[in-house]
């Protein structure tokens, strides 16, 4: 489970323009319960990224503080990861690697050995059906084989929760559900899914809870029904326009 009170983060200094301030994200705060899809919906920019970097530990806070599984990520870096899986957007692997070798490479790095590594990417590859290339170098990979491994190495040491930021970006129709079906039967069987989408399409099919962000703040949060009612609409993207304050 995640309880995050207050996030703010603020970038000082971008390239060409040294001391402006860029505040990323500003006093969010939101929950996402085990069994349970959490997606964080908002457009290019709106803080999603930063606020799950945040949740991961890979950015510290300004202000504010979250639980991950009851650590924080203020106090307790280590428990939190150890509880964590992240996909971060457009991961990188190992090109010269292949899918196996960079599953057991992330393993090792977990803490898992020998025994338990090998064992692990086997289930990994099954589970994500990655037979059929998991002994290939990943260059050359297509966007849905790089992102199966992306997310075999979130996986791999079995963490209770789960980020995914815009996991299906660049992804075909059939590798997106085919993504979202394992999203499924990640909850069912009791993770905590948080993922970022700007697609409204995705996070409506998808996210038992929908936390809406825009501008580094969180506009409004609850189920896709019960947006609706609150907005008044019948889409959820006109819930999106009315929550962050647009015109229809």
């Amino acid at each position: 489970m995640i309880v995050a009170h207050e996030l703010s983060k603020t970038f000082i200094g971008v390239p060409g323009q040294a001391k402006r301030r860029v505040v990323a994200v500003e006093s969010v705060s939101f929950n996402a319960e085990d069994g349970r899809i959490t997606g964080l919906l908002g457009p290019n920019g709106a803080g999603k990224s930063t606020t799950l970097r945040m949740l991961a530990t890979l950015v510290q806070p300004d202000s504010g503080n979250a639980t991950i599984d009851g650590h924080s990520i203020n106090k307790d870096v280590l428990a939190v990861r150890q509880h964590l899986g992240f996909m971060p957007h457009n991961a990188g692997i190992y090109p010269r690697l292949t899918t196996r070798e960079n599953i057991s490479y992330y393993a090792r790095l977990c803490g898992l050995n020998k025994k338990t590594t090998a064992t692990r990417v086997e289930e990994l590859v099954d589970l994500l059906d990655m037979e059929k290339f998991a002994d290939r170098r990943t260059t050359g990979f297509s966007q849905g084989q790089k992102t199966k491994v992306a997310l075999a190495r979130a996986l791999v040491h079995r963490p209770q929760t789960i980020l995914l930021d815009e996991p299906t970006n660049g992804l075909d129709v059939m590798a997106t559900r085919g993504l979202r079906e394992i999203i499924r039967q990640l909850a069912q069987s009791g993770h905590c899914i948080v993922f970022s989408s700007h697609i409204m399409q995705e996070v409506a099919a998808l996210c038992d809870e929908i936390a809406i962000i825009s501008d580094g703040n969180i506009s409004m949060t609850g189920t896709l029904d019960s947006l609706l009612n609150t907005t008044g609409q019948s889409s959820l993207e006109d819930a999106f326009v009315r929550a962050i304050g647009g015109e229809l």
